[in-house]
């Protein structure tokens, strides 16, 4: 079988943060060939920036167990599905003025870094669609996860009319088709979390019909009791933040809230981080760190690549997919 990414990596990455990369990918390879799970953590503008790509394909091969996301990774896979074609890049961001950045607000253009997004064609498309399955579960008294209705969306084939990208590049879609586990914790920080409150403020829907993140919290308690023996479940973590942090806290939650004591740590960690480390930064706290918050244990595997994720993920995954 052809190797040209491990190859490549394997030559020519050989110190500093291109060998914590190498480490950290053979890692995670070890890990899933011991019989491990996975919990894949996106942070940041991930699925703007196309990691759909590969991740769509990693999710397919299963190696891929349980994603945490922000609610905006969540959608923004579906935007670039259906409204593709209308986004803007604009690779001088930098120089924009404050009139620049307002002219692109008046054309319906809303920026994250060097793409916008469009508004009419990406927010609008799908809340058309969602808001009528959301009213839907609620007359039927039906609640689900803000993932849930999502993949109902994504598998009764009404966005398919919109589809603007193949497919198979769609970590969304890969997703919905195997039904894999997700929590989306803070999931209202969302343009279709705005949205849905706005129907709420507008008493056109129930708060309660959207499940909660303490929801997720026990959701993700049972999945990680159920999934845990053995090698247990690894924690490959895509920037900081929230989509981190909450996932990873289910481990000293069940061992000293719920007093099961023999719950394993995580058995893996990897997180990759353009975050210097600094005082009282999540995003820039060191592996040892979670040590003392009874999240990983003196000997799970420990690695950080302080680099962009936008460039390193992509590498990492082909890695992967080449050795298992």
């Amino acid at each position: 079988m052809s190797k040209p990414i491990t190859e490549f990596i394997e030559k020519y990455y050989l110190h500093f943060n291109a060998a914590a990369l190498v480490d950290a990918s053979k890692g995670y390879v070890a890990h899933l060939k011991d019989g491990g799970k996975m919990m894949i953590t996106l942070a940041g503008a991930m699925s703007t920036a196309e990691l759909g790509k590969i991740l769509a394909e990693m999710i397919r091969q299963d190696k891929v167990d349980f994603i945490s996301c922000t609610g905006a990774n969540l959608e923004e896979d579906l935007m670039n599905l259906v409204a593709h074609s209308h986004y803007e890049r604009v690779p001088h961001y930098r120089d924009l003025t404050a009139q620049d950045e307002w002219d692109l607000l008046e054309r319906g253009l809303n920026r994250v870094t060097d793409t916008c997004i469009p508004e009419e064609e990406a927010f609008r498309r799908l809340q058309k669609h969602i808001v009528e399955i959301w009213k839907d579960a609620e007359a039927k008294g039906e609640r689900y996860f803000p993932h849930e209705f999502m993949y109902r969306m994504i598998l009764s084939g009404v966005l398919e009319q919109y589809y603007e990208i193949p497919r198979e590049n769609s970590w969304m879609i890969a997703a919905a088709e195997k039904n894999l586990p997700i929590v989306v914790p803070g999931w209202e920080d969302s343009t279709m979390g705005n949205i849905f409150a706005s129907y709420c403020i507008k008493g056109e829907l129930k708060a309660t019909t959207m499940k909660s993140g303490i929801e997720y919290m026990t959701y993700l308690a049972d999945w990680y009791t159920k999934n845990s023996a053995g090698k247990g479940v690894g924690f490959f973590q895509i920037g900081g933040g929230i989509a981190g942090d909450f996932p990873i806290c289910v481990v000293p939650m069940l061992y000293q809230d719920m007093e099961m004591h023999d719950i394993p740590f995580w058995s893996y960690f990897c997180q990759i981080s353009d975050s210097t480390t600094s005082y009282g930064s999540y995003s820039g706290a060191v592996p040892n760190e979670k040590i003392t918050w009874g999240k990983l244990d003196i000997t799970t595997p420990k690695f950080i690549v302080e680099s962009d994720a936008t460039i390193c993920a992509p590498l990492m995954f082909s890695y992967i997919l080449e050795n298992s």
